[in-house]
């Protein structure tokens, strides 16, 4: 049997996982593994739930439609992100699934879609966004996979707003002002929003500068496209008040 050192196959599945519990494939994923990957009995590889943390597995059966892994020890315990969501607002498809992607990456714990003034996207594919936030888990090493939400309008949001939640708001206006998180509570649940290609609008932009819980902060001295702010974004929530430090 493999060494877990040498183990490069990482799969997320929808179920408890367990010493010796057996997991049953469904044809998508058998695909994955015994067509794309060549795994066969005998073969490991990792599986994590989500919940209880990264296993070693055992290719019980392999077949071209199903087959049954099982969990032979737990190699890592649950590592969960910092209670940190990011909003942002979609624009084009593979730059939307950029963010998604890197959002899951970089530690984003709730990934939530919302239609601003500007938003050119009226709609998403949730459950596609969902894939690729698997995805991005499974090759990072990650344990935990971030919920997408369904596309919600921005004034919704903030109407909603959970109580104790503070928001950094990148607002594009500040590029070049070195405006930072200041004095920013630590310790707190926090979110970010990045705005849609356009920008906030002025009515959207006073809002969020009335907010208590709104801190604006400039991402720098150029104005950045709206994939490259969530990353900018994110990078600076972790070195700041994130598990970076």
């Amino acid at each position: 049997m493999s060494d877990v050192r040498f183990t490069k196959v990482r799969l997320y599945v929808e179920q408890p996982l367990g010493e010796g519990q057996s997991v049953h494939l469904a044809r998508e994923q058998a695909h994955y593994l015994f067509s794309v990957m060549r795994l066969v009995p005998d073969d490991t590889l990792l599986l994590f739930d989500g919940l209880s943390g990264e296993w070693l597995a055992r290719v019980a059966e392999a077949g071209k439609r199903s087959g049954t892994l099982i969990c032979v020890s737990r190699t890592r315990p649950l590592r969960p992100p910092p209670d940190l969501w990011l909003f942002f607002a979609p624009i084009k498809k593979a730059r939307t699934d950029f963010i998604v992607e890197k959002a899951a990456e970089l530690g984003a714990a709730r990934i939530c879609p919302v239609q601003t003034d500007f938003t050119n996207a009226e709609r998403i594919r949730r459950d596609r966004l969902q894939a690729h936030a698997v995805e991005a888990a499974e090759q990072c090493g990650g344990t935990y996979v971030p919920e997408v939400d369904d596309l919600r309008r921005l004034d919704d949001v903030l109407v909603r707003w959970p109580e104790g939640r503070q928001l950094m708001f990148c607002d594009e206006t500040l590029a070049g002002a070195g405006q930072g998180l200041g004095e920013a509570p630590e310790g707190a649940p926090w979110a970010i929003l990045i705005g849609p290609e356009g920008g906030f609008s002025p009515t959207e932009r006073a809002r969020l500068r009335g907010l208590p819980f709104a801190h604006p902060v400039s991402l720098g001295p150029r104005v950045l496209r709206a994939d490259t702010a969530a990353v900018a974004a994110l990078t600076l929530w972790q070195l700041a008040l994130g598990d970076w430090t």
